[in-house]
């Protein structure tokens, strides 16, 4: 024999096949028994699947999460000239990129899209080297010039000295590029808009100033300037700007905060009241400009 034990069939009594079946059947129910003192049953089988899948749903497709505090300003007086200006200077860049761009004399088609694209722009000239005018957009100005505009620029500069016309129906503002064949200087193509057009881009136009340093004039959305605006006008800017590009000033008895922006290759200054004039200004902050966290 080569087992130690060996069942015959019909070797058992009846009663003994009886409790050997009672006694297999009480083995497999206590088998999940078993499991679920000891081991992993159903249950831990079913979360650990259901916690696979929710791992490869968030890895697949993420919820998206905003971190509203990220550009959070601790500044409350530039965070206000901020939510003011920016749509402005977003408008007068995007049309300085578009002038800039085009260093040859434009063709009809560039001064169509120019026309459909800025809308709020007055008008185009092309002038020659000599200055005069071989072609405008539209043929006669709504503004006719005050004086004869007198543009300056240095060799190779993208864009020219801006210029701002006071004329009877207000203010005006010229900004162009010069136009090549080659190397050869053959004019300029101008840009010109009243710039107080710009204020129909400020959510809140009647808070925002804009003051021409080198004219010494103020530019406002309405008919008449805040209490104490007016002398934000009579301050030496040319002599400020060498300093700082951005502060706090007093005029009128009530502090203004204030931003320098380029139009054209000129700087004009951007400014409202403080929304606090206690805190102390410790100079500009990058951080929601340039997407630096804290």
């Amino acid at each position: 024999m080569t087992a130690l034990f060996r069942f015959l069939p019909g070797a058992l009594p009846a009663t003994g096949r009886f409790l050997g079946a009672l006694a297999l059947l009480a083995a497999l129910f206590a088998l999940p028994a078993c499991g679920a003192l000891g081991g992993p049953g159903w249950d831990d089988g079913t979360s650990a699947v259901k916690a696979k899948l929710r791992d490869t749903r968030d890895r697949i497709n993420p919820s998206p999460k905003i971190d509203t505090t990220r550009y959070s300003w601790d500044n409350p007086n530039q965070e206000k000239l901020s939510l003011l200006f920016s749509p402005v200077d977003a408008k007068v860049s995007a049309l300085m990129r578009y002038v800039s761009s085009q260093d040859f004399r434009p063709n009809a088609a560039w001064i169509d899209y120019l026309m459909m694209r800025f809308p709020w722009v007055d008008g185009i000239l092309i002038a020659d080297a000599t200055g005069d005018i071989l072609e405008r957009r539209p043929p006669v100005p709504l503004k006719r010039f005050s004086a004869p505009l007198v543009f300056e620029s240095i060799w190779r500069e993208t864009l020219v000295k801006t210029v701002v016309d006071y004329t009877e129906l207000g203010p005006e503002v010229y900004f162009g590029a010069p136009n090549y064949e080659a190397t050869e200087f053959v004019g300029l193509h101008v840009v010109y808009f009243d710039p107080r057009v710009l204020f129909t881009f400020c959510p809140h136009p009647e808070q925002l100033l804009i003051v021409d340093p080198r004219a010494q004039k103020l530019w406002m959305a309405g008919t008449e300037a805040p209490p104490g605006a007016q002398e934000l006008t009579t301050f030496p800017w040319e002599k400020m700007l060498l300093e700082k590009s951005q502060g706090t000033v007093m005029s009128g008895g009530r502090q203004y905060t204030w931003l320098a922006r380029y139009i054209g290759l000129d700087r004009f200054i951007y400014a409202t009241e403080s929304a606090n004039a206690t805190f102390e200004d410790k100079g500009i902050q990058l951080m929601p400009f340039f997407g630096f966290t804290k």
